[in-house]
């Protein structure tokens, strides 16, 4: 008699606090101390792929459109090794989260903004 197997629940999200084009600072890895802009973020597996960070070389075959050879990219890191930098102090934190009320073609709307937790300045635009 076959068992009844469950289906699988699709994978949530977990909070993020880094975004594309944000810089952040390495505090774990091979590559810690080290700075970078990032270039993407995936939520679902909590990675981002960050410019000149955690740089992986692929051996690429030759083909019709391209060169072949060794090529340097980037590869994915964990998130929880990164911490943003703030643009306006320069420290690296983590950012606080800040409600700001706006009047949108009559109406009020409520936007969430990250704000740098030593100087207090916004790091989102709204």
């Amino acid at each position: 008699m076959a068992k009844a197997t469950k289906k699988e629940k699709p994978k949530k999200h977990g909070k993020v606090r880094v975004k594309k084009d944000d810089t952040v600072y390495v505090l774990a890895g091979k590559d810690r101390g080290a700075t970078g802009k990032v270039l993407s973020v995936d939520p679902t597996s909590r990675r981002a792929t960050v410019e000149g960070i955690n740089m992986v070389k692929r051996h690429r075959k030759e083909s019709e459109g391209g060169g072949g050879g060794i090529t340097e990219m980037p590869a994915p890191i964990d998130v929880s090794n990164l911490v943003v930098v703030c643009p306006h102090c320069g420290s690296h934190m983590r950012p606080t989260k800040k409600t700001i009320d706006k009047d949108k073609e009559g109406r009020l709307k409520h936007y969430h903004v990250r704000q740098c937790r030593k100087c207090g300045e916004q790091l989102d635009q709204v």
